[in-house]
């Protein structure tokens, strides 16, 4: 018998993992993940940003975690040999609405508790001498860092103190018996049975949640994030990470350049609707994961509200010009043979059945589960806060 087993060796299960052993010394933890490695899938495949929590509403969950997750995750490498750099971000306006909409960023990044600095596009230039705007919005505590390290590091704190991570442990099954208060689970690497299970299964959450017996009231739907690299000759392009001002309607922060912790520079992403949850490289397809989000209504209600945007990004997803013009709109060096290949992303983004896509992170329960049911960027900025309110959640379970 188990005291908890952590679904999912993303950097989420393990920094929840991880908080568990270190609050309870001695408590038996594992963590099942069905790759060969951990974080093979969304925290392998993002633009490496240590986040301020500039986007999110005052008060959110997200605002909140966030902000504890950008020094938490400084200390955690600091402690662990894991390299990162605070570079800063430039958030750029380039027109007068975006110049209005970056006013209400900044408004809602104060309030935020961040310390912004408003950047004239004059300064802009000295600063950044290949991307122009009209203004620009600095955050100066905004980091890189390569989440793929910190999450072995974790996996290694994890191995250290007692728990197991067992890889190529995917999960058939789950059974929550009031009778003996346990979750018992089928697995890859055989039964396990546990007082407590916890879901951290990004990609495939609402199916581990539906395992687990739970009413699953959203679907999670895979958009395709494309990336490319430019070339070495471009490392010097710019020295800090330059987004564009987002739209508010959408959940997605746009194509932005950034310097990345081994020196290259990427630009990236796009959201394309994905046709396979797991599948990163263009042409991926899985029947299963289409007919899963085609078959939720409100997959539909959140297209018809996103069709004009959800055209544009499969367009410049097949056309690199349309792309280029994007990034061309505050660096305009960039020429189409600067846009070299780069590997994909899939994002997991939660839909309700209104159609509209779950901002915030959201967790489910029963008397014995946990599940994170929704975990989007800045997850990886805020796992370590999200695994310790798991784990304040769950011990009380094993008192």
């Amino acid at each position: 018998m188990h005291d908890v087993v952590v679904i999912g060796g993303g950097i989420v299960g393990l920094a929840t993992a991880r908080a568990l052993l270190l609050g309870c010394p001695g408590l038996r933890v594992t963590v099942l993940e069905k790759g060969d490695d951990v974080a093979t899938a969304q925290t392998g495949h993002n633009s490496g940003v240590i986040h301020a929590g500039l986007y999110y509403a005052p008060g959110s969950l997200k605002a909140r975690l966030c902000r504890a997750g950008q020094q938490a995750t400084k200390e955690f490498c600091d402690a662990n040999g894991v390299p990162y750099a605070t570079i800063g971000k430039l958030v750029v306006a380039t027109d007068a609405a975006e110049v209005e909409r970056m006013h209400a960023l900044e408004q809602r990044g104060r309030a935020n508790g961040l310390d912004l600095q408003r950047v004239s596009g004059a300064e802009l230039r000295e600063w950044e001498p290949n991307v122009v705007g009209l203004e620009a919005l600095f955050s100066p505590t905004t980091g890189i860092v390569d989440y793929r390290l910190v999450a072995r590091a974790m996996a290694s704190e994890i191995e250290a103190a007692g728990g197991r991570v067992l890889t190529r442990a995917r999960v058939r099954g789950i059974t929550e018996r009031a009778s003996d208060r346990a979750v018992h689970v089928e697995s890859d690497v055989g039964p396990l049975s546990s007082r407590v299970l916890v879901g951290c299964a990004g990609l495939q959450a609402d199916r581990v949640a539906r395992l687990g017996g739970l009413d699953v009231d959203f679907r999670i739907v895979p958009f395709r994030g494309e990336y490319y690299q430019l070339p070495a000759t471009a490392g010097a392009l710019v020295s800090r990470l330059i987004y564009p001002v987002p739209d508010p309607s959408l959940p997605f922060l746009g194509v932005h350049l950034s310097p990345m912790i081994d020196g290259r520079v990427t630009v990236g992403p796009n959201a394309v609707l994905g046709l396979a949850r797991e599948g990163s490289p263009r042409g991926s397809f899985r029947a299963a994961d289409v007919a899963s989000y085609l078959a939720f209504p409100g997959t539909w209600r959140f297209a018809r509200h996103h069709a004009g945007t959800g055209l544009a990004e499969l367009r410049d997803s097949v056309f690199r010009a349309g792309y280029l013009e994007r990034v061309r709109k505050y660096c305009p060096s960039i020429r189409l043979s600067d846009l070299l290949p780069y590997p994909a992303g899939i994002r997991a983004q939660a839909i309700g059945r209104d159609g509209q896509a779950v901002e915030d992170f959201l967790v489910r329960r029963t008397d014995r589960q946990f599940h994170v049911c929704n975990a989007p960027s800045p997850a990886a900025t805020s796992a370590i806060p999200i695994g310790e309110t798991l784990a304040a959640d769950v011990r009380p379970l094993l008192a």
